[in-house]
């Protein structure tokens, strides 16, 4: 059995999750908008998929990132016979990127990381806090 988890091991894990979380956005937002010449071809939102592990130890659950996986969202195809990927029929494919919802993701992700960021510094005060005690 592995040494217990403590709430620096707990931060650092939900951290890391927050990190992947939004550059999986940042991602999806720099795709935003690209154009391919067949729906297979396009871009597709990836989503991390997180997964808790709970430590018998200590009681605490934390959280780790399982996978990254592309959505299945349908491309959206538009007739634009000019552009230079146009296919037979005319048909160009655009990545089915919501930039709203990336932002909302991207903000949501931040705001996590630095509420860890926070308890971290708050943990570290208390320790020297008690230490001055001594």
């Amino acid at each position: 059995m592995g040494a217990p988890m403590t709430l620096f091991n707990l931060a650092q894990r939900g951290m890391s999750a927050q990190l992947v979380r939004m550059n999986a956005a940042a991602s999806n937002l720099a795709n935003a908008g690209t154009v391919a010449s067949s729906e297979d071809g396009t871009y597709r939102p990836i989503r991390p998929v997180f997964a808790t592990e709970l430590d018998k130890q200590t009681g605490l659950s934390a959280v780790d990132v399982q996978s990254v996986v592309r959505e299945n969202a349908r491309a959206i195809k538009e007739h634009n016979p000019d552009h230079p990927l146009a296919d037979a029929n005319g048909d160009i494919w655009t990545s089915p990127v919501d930039e709203n919802a990336e932002m909302v993701e991207m903000l949501e992700s931040s705001r996590q990381y630095q509420n860890l960021v926070e308890a971290l510094s708050t943990a570290k005060q208390l320790m020297l806090d008690t230490m001055r005690m001594k």
